[in-house]
């Protein structure tokens, strides 16, 4: 805690008394930077002597005070221990009692910035003295954006003196402030610090005067003025060392005015003149045209990467990236004309409005120097895509409540392997094994659909956590019209979706539910394991891997060649003694996939469609989609749009190959399974869990999990604390298998996994089979129990 001080005598006694209940059970240290000229020292050292907490003052001499509350933010963080550091100020107008929520924000989000703020939620500024204090505040904050468009838009209020900042992410050598308004200074020289920030009521100062004066408002002018000019210095120096970086963007200009020309001219064609198609159709054909004729310049004549290998999966990523662009841009296109615009000028406000995403997207992802490793990209985005917001000062259950669409009736019902009952307005094909329409009273999940979140479109997607009753919100940029949804977290979770993402199934299940699911399982003592289990001739065997390594393929063929039961694919129950109960969710068929499927699983119709499905829906449309996800773009949305338009190529297992579907068995046997040279390894217990973990981990890498996990709560245990749940299952059941690393060049598994379980019928003594646990809650029938049995998907 640095607190800085000066003639705040009278406010050290309640300050430091309530800072002292509020951080009790945490490691801290006050460290008090006193510019005084009244008994405030001695105030402080008579106060710190009764408390448990330990009071560091730091006195400056009158000599050393150049520079006023920003330097002496700095010299307390400079002689600071700590890992963090909480800024704010010593006249109780930032209320100590929000100082535990501001250092829980830090500890469990992925940020190094966390700052209370008057302007975001329901925050407000009411403790200033007069509405002439408040409207300079305000016109002060707003001086503050219009100066820093980019780097002070991150947060709501660029002026606040309360905040929390990693220590390490900054170097206080580099700060140079002056006056009073340190967070300016912070985030306009560190624009990669990754912030949240929680709303808060500003206070009244408690005693003593204001510092405020005319003095410090022309402090604060002179260090914006400097502020100002040092960045453009830096940015002019840029640009001087990259040359050919404004030559490339040059003519990716006039290749771009080539293409508005050959796309305007198809478009003409098509529409205007000779085959009369609609609108949408013709832009949407003009499109391919011009992305042709844009790529093979691009390729040979900007970025010079025609002599280089992977061309046609330039050529597909720059395809991708321009029909993304083209479903933002119909919609406008549309409106224009609909408006009284002509066609063509439509036309060409619409592709010109999308040029700088679509330079800056080709460069990074396509063309660049790092086009080629876009699954390991690390480049941080010069703004956070996503907002986080503790909105303190908001009661959750009557702020923004997401309104209805529909009746509240649930339709579709179902039983998680008699863990967990989930009603839903939408229905989810991924569960549908679990189908449970006798199921009525009150739902573990139930998901709804209605409008979430503001009417009108925001500039970057916000993630809002409301702490009283506890409830998550994620909005998009395009207001109700986009994928928000909220999820309070009651005795029943309520999850609402709006109704684009009501639209888009796949989307609800995959990256909202089957995240709530993992938490519930966990919080029941199983876990919900990235994996995929089968049970040949009366032996569990399990399969895990990283997504998109080939687990799908290897299951059908071990299926197709050796018969037994399938109980999952994707995601695995497991207990501790090792059980693992069936989840049998449709296999998606992703591009490496195919060579599992024969010609006659399928129809002409259906291998068509899979040829471009399995492309768009594997490893490398999913690492190019990761790759979005770290720009300012509506992602969730995106996804949506791209999963209506083309769904996922998603069929149940036998479907693909004659099986049947077990409800449980004991997992015997682990096989990590990995692409590389042919190579068979033991693993030691510790190495399973953890890549398990990781495994599982990578499961979640889309949006909005990330965004989300951290400030999930379920009961009294957060999301540490559920992980920590998962590790102990795993590391009993576990404890249990054999464990074994298969790595392969040519998804060579199917092979391999058989041979050494026949090798070891051989070799191991005959021991009888282990009985198998009962499920904790088997589905009933009409009051009567069905036991687990074997049984078809199709049943």
């Amino acid at each position: 805690m640095i607190i800085p001080t000066r003639n705040e005598r009278e406010n050290v006694e309640p300050l430091l008394d309530r800072l002292s209940a509020a951080l009790a059970g945490t490691a801290a240290e006050i460290i008090i930077v006193d510019d005084s000229d009244d008994e405030t020292p001695e105030e402080v050292a008579r106060v710190g002597r009764r408390l448990d907490l330990p009071v560091r003052l730091l006195r400056r001499a009158p000599g050393q005070r150049a520079g006023g509350l920003s330097t002496a933010v700095v010299s307390g963080m400079r002689a600071a221990r700590g890992a963090w550091a909480l800024v704010m100020d010593g006249d109780l107008q930032h209320p100590p009692e929000i100082v535990p929520q501001l250092f829980a924000t830090a500890r469990r989000q992925a940020v190094d910035l966390v700052v209370a703020s008057r302007y975001a939620g329901h925050g407000s500024s009411t403790g200033l003295d007069g509405s002439a204090r408040k409207g300079s505040s305000r016109f002060a904050t707003r001086v503050a954006k219009v100066a820093f468009p980019r780097r002070a838009a991150r947060v709501s209020d660029p002026m606040s003196g309360f905040f929390a900042v990693r220590l390490a992410a900054l170097d206080t050598e580099r700060l140079q402030p002056y006056g009073y308004k340190i967070l300016l200074e912070l985030i306009v020289r560190n624009p990669h610090l990754r912030t949240a920030e929680v709303s808060f009521r500003f206070a009244p100062r408690h005693a003593g005067e204001s510092k405020t004066s005319v003095r410090e408002v022309l402090r604060f002018g002179r260090h914006l003025a400097r502020l100002r000019l040092q960045i453009a210095r830096e940015r002019n120096a840029e640009a001087r060392r990259a040359p050919r970086a404004r030559s490339r963007l040059i003519l990716f200009g006039l290749v771009g005015a080539s293409g508005i020309a050959v796309n305007s001219a198809a478009l003409w064609l098509l529409h205007l003149e000779v085959f009369a198609l609609p609108l949408l159709l013709s832009a949407a054909l003009a499109t391919q045209v011009s992305t042709l004729w844009n790529f093979l310049l691009t390729d040979r004549v900007v970025f010079r990467t025609s002599g280089k290998g992977g061309a046609w999966g330039r050529l597909w990523r720059f395809a991708a990236m321009n029909n993304l662009a083209l479903l933002l841009r119909l919609p406008l296109l549309w409106t224009l004309v609909h408006v009284g615009l002509g066609v063509l000028s439509a036309n060409f406000i619409t592709l010109v409005a999308l040029f700088a995403a679509r330079y800056v997207i080709s460069d990074r992802l396509i063309f660049g120097r790092r086009a080629e490793a876009i699954a390991v990209q690390t480049e941080l985005p010069p703004v956070e895509p996503v907002k986080h917001l503790v909105d303190l000062a908001a009661d959750g259950s009557k702020v923004d409540r997401a309104r209805a669409k529909r009746i509240r009736y649930l339709p579709y019902r179902y039983d998680v392997a008699g863990m967990i009952t989930i009603g839903s307005q939408v229905r989810l094909p991924e569960l549908e094994y679990f189908r449970a329409q006798w199921l009525d009273g009150d739902m573990d999940i139930a998901v709804r659909v209605g409008d979430v979140g503001r009417g009108m479109p925001i500039g970057r997607a916000v993630v809002t956590q409301f702490v009283n009753p506890r409830a998550l919100r994620y909005e998009e940029h395009l207001g109700r019209l986009g994928s928000n949804f909220r999820i309070d977290m009651g005795s029943t979770i309520e999850v609402t979706v709006g109704p684009l993402l009501a639209r888009s199934p796949h989307v609800v299940y995959t990256n909202i539910l089957e995240a709530l699911l993992r938490f519930v399982v966990a919080d029941r003592g199983r876990m919900l394991l990235h994996s995929a289990c089968l049970n040949l001739d009366g032996h569990g065997i399990m399969l895990s891997a990283r997504t998109d390594t080939g687990k799908t393929g290897t299951i059908l063929r071990l299926l197709r060649e050796h018969g037994g039961e399938f109980l999952s694919d994707d995601m695995t129950i497991l207990d501790p003694q090792a059980t693992a109960l069936s989840f049998p969710k449709p296999l998606t068929i992703s591009q490496h996939t195919l060579r599992a499927v024969e010609a006659s699983d399928l129809s002409p119709a259906e291998w068509r469609r899979l040829r471009i499905q399995s492309r768009l829906h594997s490893k490398e449309g999913r690492s190019l989609a990761l790759v979005l996800s770290r720009y300012n773009l509506p992602i969730m949305a995106i996804n949506s749009i791209t999963q209506i338009l083309v769904p996922p190529p998603k069929y149940n297992v036998d479907r693909l190959v004659p099986c049947r579907t077990g409800s449980s068995t004991t997992v015997r046997d682990l096989f990590l399974i990995e692409r590389g040279d042919d190579r068979l390894s033991e693993v030691t217990a510790t190495e399973a869990v953890d890549e398990l973990m990781v495994n599982t981990a990578d499961a979640y890498g889309f949006p909005p999990f990330q965004y989300l996990a951290p400030v999930w709560v379920l009961g009294d245990r957060d999301y540490a604390e559920l992980q920590r749940m998962e590790r102990a299952v795993l590391t009993s059941a576990v404890s249990r298998m054999g464990l074994r690393r298969i790595a392969s060049p040519s998804f060579g598994w199917a092979d391999t996994i058989p041979a050494l379980l026949e090798q070891d019928r051989r070799t191991a003594p005959a021991v009888p089979e282990a009985p198998r646990s009962p499920v904790s809650r088997p589905r009933t029938w009409g009051g009567a129990e069905a036991h687990p049995r074997s049984r078809s998907a199709a049943d």
